[in-house]
């Protein structure tokens, strides 16, 4: 396929997602299926384009006077990847499955090109809606935040403890040129081409022997600060798919007892495998028989930690899911909040005296954060947070320059801040 007829794929494949609500994966897999001449490169190049068209959806439309997807093509092409008048009039020709000539409205605002009189939310690129949440916990600096986490997002991996090191990992992977992440010390990351690809880490022997997951430097970065030490009794509470899980057995040097679940019994399928591949030793996963049961009862007020990765909006991970901004609504924040009560209140009755529960979100939003962990101290008087001095003196490391990222009740981490995705930790301890 030409670049041109690229686009007018990526447009046809907006105009699904954007008319059925359905998430932009979905709508790409079905084009791709109905439409077997296509290869790999051509179906990775259409992702891209209309990806990068979702991260600027708001501000696109604001330049081109129009939310239609070509609108948005448009816009995209002009403000993300940096295309002049006679760049895109030569994509835009009719001919050839290319997209049909630009009219002369177009032509004159892709001249102008101005944000001058757009509101903050659609500088942003975050949902108007949410805009004072967001506003909130970012203050003056809020606009910036939001375009940080309108851009791409790098791969990072981390080198399992318990088969390699980073630095031996690094050299393993120099033909893909890895760099060290900046905060975890597990850490390599890799930046994505042109295309918004990375290098193919999952087919590397390494991967198959264990040596590392991918996991975003955040994720591994507020599970190294949770706490978790060798030979205690850990819970990861939500564990899904297990990637803090097999941190926290690498953090613990598969010494103690290491506990995985999850309300939904089908997420933690793909642990089994994970797990045989690491090496971890010391995870038991516990399966719930229903809603209502609780498959960790008998270890009720045992825990020296439980780690509560709770469900959230996700809007910490808009860099790689950049169609589920635009798709979240207000009541979906409402029933988020409303999951995060329920978890830390199974983790309440599981920790002991003395231990901490480690709240976690993928979120900046502080209905979902601060206000999550206000609203738990207000109805458990027995517990108190864990002032951000004391998480971040970690034996693995110096992340005193994180301080600076504390809230009300935690740290968040941002594209912006820290280069991670957005993620928040809290840690509160039961008293004695």
């Amino acid at each position: 396929m030409t670049p041109a007829a690229r686009i007018s794929a990526a447009i046809e494949v907006l105009e699904d997602l954007i008319q059925r609500r359905r998430p932009a994966a979905d709508a790409l897999k079905d084009w791709g299926l109905s439409r077997r001449f296509a290869g790999s490169k051509d179906r990775a190049a259409i992702a891209s384009l209309v990806y990068d068209a979702l991260r600027r959806k708001a501000s696109s439309a604001h330049v081109m006077g129009s939310e239609t997807p070509r609108a948005l093509m448009l816009g995209m092409l002009a403000r993300q990847r940096g295309l002049d008048l006679e760049q895109i009039a030569a994509l835009f020709t009719g001919e050839h499955h290319a997209p049909a000539p630009l009219e002369s409205e177009e032509v004159d605002r892709l001249v102008a090109l101005s944000l001058a009189d757009a509101p903050d939310w659609v500088r942003a690129d975050v949902p108007e809606w949410l805009w004072p949440g967001f506003a909130s916990a970012f203050g003056p600096d809020a606009v910036a935040e939001g375009e940080a986490l309108a851009g791409r997002a790098p791969i990072d991996i981390r080198a399992n403890r318990l088969k390699t090191t980073r630095d031996r990992l690094a050299g393993e992977l120099g033909h893909a040129t890895p760099e060290p992440g900046a905060w975890s010390p597990d850490a390599l990351r890799f930046q994505p081409g042109i295309d918004g690809r990375g290098p193919s880490l999952q087919a590397e022997p390494s991967f198959f022997a264990g040596g590392f997951e991918i996991q975003d430097e955040g994720s591994q970065l507020v599970t190294l600060l949770a706490g978790a030490k060798p030979g205690q009794t850990v819970i990861d509470l939500c564990a899904g798919a297990g990637g803090k899980t097999l941190a926290l057995a690498a953090l613990m040097a598969n010494s103690g007892c290491l506990f995985a679940t999850d309300l939904d019994a089908r997420r933690l399928a793909p642990l089994h495998e994970r797990l045989a591949r690491s090496g971890a030793s010391i995870v038991e996963i516990r399966i719930p028989r229903s809603r209502g049961h609780e498959p960790l009862a008998e270890i009720e007020g045992q825990a020296d930690l439980v780690l509560v990765d709770a469900p959230c909006t996700g809007s910490g991970t808009w860099r790689r899911n950049p169609d589920a901004k635009w798709r979240v609504r207000p009541g979906a924040l409402a029933e988020r909040v409303r999951d995060q009560a329920e978890v830390l209140a199974r983790a309440a009755r599981l920790v002991k005296p003395g231990g901490r529960i480690a709240y976690i979100t993928c979120s900046v939003l502080p209905e979902e954060n601060d206000a999550a962990i206000e609203a738990f101290l207000g109805r458990n008087a027995g517990f108190a947070t864990v002032p951000p001095a004391e998480i971040l003196a970690s034996e693995h490391g110096d992340f005193s320059l994180l301080a600076r990222f504390a809230t009300g009740r935690g740290l968040q981490l941002s594209p912006r801040r820290t280069g991670t995705d957005g993620f928040y930790l809290a840690c509160v301890r039961r008293g004695d």
